[in-house]
């Protein structure tokens, strides 16, 4: 065949996308569980982050990870435990969830070195300039932040951006859900501005008003389907240890 023709240069050019193609799909594919197990660990660190529990070196993330993470659990809007599978909670895609009429709510219990016990709930919204998410870790008792982490696509750097650094995330530190027994959860306003409802408040981000509104909406839209549940630790009501939900689970799906 003429190598200087259009028909062996438009296969030569045929068979070269072909091979680049598959070539780059082969090293994608390799690669992907890597890639996965990349974006795992990042969670992790976030929802270690919202538990105080100092960032391990990369290789220990997973170990503890599930050294703290004791249950994963499924609540319903009423507050009843509908699944406690391993990593059923984890696995939740916020970013799809907040979209849902019907929304999963997913629960991580800790227990921490003293033996403490927290609740992790994620949470997930809009910044400026793209979606933010975090983390918030309760405390047994239903009502008090025991920890918060945020972080976000694209807020700007050192004005929105600043959602992810502790200094903000710790002023969410021992602020309460509830108001006299009423769920109004803590308010990211304005120096000087006070709430309409008498929830507890935290100061804006300076320059970065939309943002510090996004993750007070953030906590409102995602936090208040949790409200049962939460009235639940707060009635110290009993959550069954994770082999008994584990054997409420099995009968449930007998049934």
């Amino acid at each position: 065949m003429n190598k200087n023709s259009n028909l062996y240069q438009i296969l030569y050019a045929a068979v070269m996308v072909l091979l680049v193609g598959t070539l780059l799909a082969f090293i994608y594919m390799a690669l992907k569980p890597k890639q996965n197990e990349n974006i795992a660990n990042d969670t992790r660190k976030q929802i270690l982050s919202a538990l105080h529990v100092a960032s391990p070196a990369e290789a220990q993330i997973k170990e503890t990870y599930e050294k703290y993470i004791v249950q994963d659990l499924l609540v319903d809007k009423d507050g009843n435990i509908i699944d406690s599978t391993h990593n059923v909670a984890f696995n939740v895609d916020m970013k799809k969830n907040v979209k849902l009429a019907e929304r999963q709510l997913p629960v991580m219990k800790c227990k921490l070195d003293d033996g403490s016990i927290k609740y992790v709930l994620p949470v997930y919204g809009a910044g400026l300039w793209g979606p933010i998410w975090g983390y918030i870790a309760v405390n047994d008792d239903g009502n008090t932040i025991y920890g918060a982490n945020f972080s976000h696509e694209g807020e700007t750097p050192g004005l929105g951006a600043r959602i992810a650094e502790q200094p903000f995330q710790d002023e969410f530190k021992d602020k309460h859900l509830f108001v006299d027994g009423e769920f109004k959860v803590v308010q990211v306003l304005k120096k000087g501005q006070k709430t309409t409802n008498g929830a507890e408040q935290i100061d804006a981000l300076t320059g970065a008003t939309i943002t510090s509104r996004g993750v007070s909406d953030m906590m409102a839209d995602c936090l208040a389907p949790y409200q049962a549940f939460l009235k639940k630790l707060q009635g110290a009501e009993a959550m069954p240890e994770p082999a008994a939900i584990e054997e409420i689970t099995d009968e449930n799906q007998t049934e």
